[in-house]
């Protein structure tokens, strides 16, 4: 059963584990460093789909058909799937997911969703609600473009602290089922508001979340950065990531040896110009369930940070003048 540790973060006692995993990108994704990690890539952005939303639902179902198809699963095996993605009421979840059949959970962390979905999943089937449990999340480049800023066809100019949205998707099964890796603690974020207010610089108001869940968890786990083999953000990109270290380093911690931003790791930011780095739920998502649970198959990991970062506006609140608060929310993952 789930105990508290500290303030807030909670220890999974019956070791909730990750049986199988399922990615997929778009291209740009596929062609950058780590693009032979994922299980599959399209080069179409509509994915044989109407729309870029649908092509979104799509990239969603198709993940959890994969996480299934590797643990010989089907969908009347899940218990419940707990997805969301950046659309409006979340409809690439909703509308890619129901022919599934699944109890479904339907989340809205924003860039964060892929490690509130699999904190959520751990918890039902630590404390026994589910025995298996689908995580899963998307974005899409052209989907969110449109929603959070300008048509394409605008052919707006991109700031140099701008970030490219990811095009993929990436699930997670999480089981009471004797497997490595498995899910040991989990530290639910804080919302934090630094005032910052220009859509075109999602890093910098994501930052100040990461630090405050990364700190609370350090202080409740009395551990540091070196206890773990890599503690990796979502998606806080360049500008971000700068921004996390500077945070970090007032409250006594030095990352630098230790972390990695899923951001900067999806695209080769110079060759493929994607200023600030990559962003979107897809970004950590596709990244968890391929390239990280690659490197625990190999042995390469033992135990690692996980937590992505989530920026809480809408165009609604954008165009009413508010600023943008972020959230974040960390899993540890352990062999």
């Amino acid at each position: 059963m789930a105990i508290k540790i500290g303030k807030r973060t909670i220890g999974l006692e019956n070791r909730p584990s990750i049986i199988s995993y399922g990615s997929i990108v778009g291209k740009k994704e596929h062609e950058g460093p780590i693009g032979h990690e994922f299980d599959q890539f399209i080069t179409d952005s509509f994915f044989g789909q109407k729309s870029f939303e649908k092509a979104e639902s799509q990239l969603q179902k198709t993940a959890v058909e994969t996480a299934l198809k590797k643990a010989n699963l089907s969908p009347e095996n899940i218990d419940k799937i707990f997805a969301g993605d950046l659309l409006n009421q979340c409809i690439g979840s909703s509308f890619g997911l129901r022919e599934f059949g699944i109890p479904f959970i339907g989340l809205y962390g924003a860039c964060s969703t892929m490690a509130l979905s699999t904190a959520l999943a751990s918890i039902f089937v630590d404390c026994g609600a589910a025995e298996n449990a689908i995580a899963v999340t998307s974005s899409h480049f052209c989907s969110a473009e449109r929603q959070y800023r300008f048509p394409l066809n605008y052919g707006s100019q991109r700031t140099p602290t701008a970030q490219w949205t990811v095009t993929g998707s990436g699930a997670l099964i999480i089981s009471k089922a004797e497997h490595k890796p498995y899910i040991d603690k989990i530290t639910f974020g804080e919302i934090e508001d630094y005032d910052i207010t220009d859509v075109n610089n999602m890093g910098a108001a994501m930052a100040p979340s990461a630090c405050s869940t990364l700190k609370n968890f350090f202080e409740d786990t009395n551990t540091t950065p070196e206890d773990y083999d890599v503690i990796y953000t979502g998606d806080l990109g360049s500008v971000g990531t700068l921004l996390l270290y500077e945070l970090m380093e007032r409250e006594g911690y030095d990352l630098k040896c230790r972390h990695a931003d899923c951001g900067l790791l999806i695209y080769d930011n110079e060759g493929q110009d994607a200023h600030a780095g990559g962003s979107g739920c897809g970004c950590s998502a596709s990244i968890l369930a391929s390239f990280i649970m690659h490197r625990f198959e190999s042995g390469d990991f033992k135990n690692i940070l996980f937590m992505s970062t989530g920026a809480l506006l809408s165009p609604t609140s954008s165009f009413q003048g508010e600023s943008i608060p972020g959230v974040s929310h960390l899993i540890n993952i352990k062999i």
